[in-house]
């Protein structure tokens, strides 16, 4: 849900929203985020887990960070998002503040409430900042949106019940239905 906005908003803004108080800055707009619900954080926390697992057993370095973690993926003055998974390889990215430029992956999780942002505006969001991989799961359609940028980008949908492979890591297959 966006929030009344009387002017463009900057780093400043969202950097000094009241205690308690999340919302995402997206080109200058503050967007108000709600309380996930069970089954966002259910499947949250074990897809995190389930990556982070893997990044661990296989000796790896990258980091892997649920919300509420800020991203400034091009550090824009006027862009701050949420992602409820980010997955970052580059430690050198990673602040006090957050993430200074794009996650290799991101996970958003869809509410109602988010639906569009995650579908529309952090699509194209990720997708010209730098982020290598971006899965949308859906917990009401029972579906994941499975994009990969770069020279040979490409877009798959897949069931709860589909093995994805993720384009980030070889080897690793996740079962969205083995998490619930």
């Amino acid at each position: 849900m966006s929030m009344p906005q009387e002017r463009i908003y900057t780093s400043e803004d969202y950097w000094n929203l009241p205690e308690g108080q999340r919302a995402e800055l997206i080109d200058g707009k503050l967007y108000a985020m709600t309380p996930p619900n069970f089954i966002h954080q259910k499947i949250s926390f074990s897809l995190a887990r389930k990556i982070a697992d893997y990044i661990d057993t296989n000796k790896g370095s990258c980091e892997v960070v649920p919300a509420p973690f800020a991203v400034n993926l091009d550090a824009n003055d006027k862009t701050w998002v949420e992602p409820d998974i980010s997955v970052i390889c580059d430690k050198s990215k990673i602040t006090e503040k957050g993430c200074k430029g794009a996650p290799d992956w991101v996970v958003e999780v869809v509410s109602p409430s988010t639906q569009s942002r995650d579908y529309l505006k952090k699509l194209w969001l990720y997708q010209n900042t730098g982020v290598r991989e971006y899965w949308i799961v859906n917990p009401i359609m029972k579906n994941v949106q499975v994009y990969t940028f770069g020279d040979e980008g490409n877009s798959s949908q897949f069931s709860f019940d589909n093995e994805i492979s993720s384009h980030t890591f070889n080897g690793l297959t996740i079962k969205i239905a083995d998490l619930l």
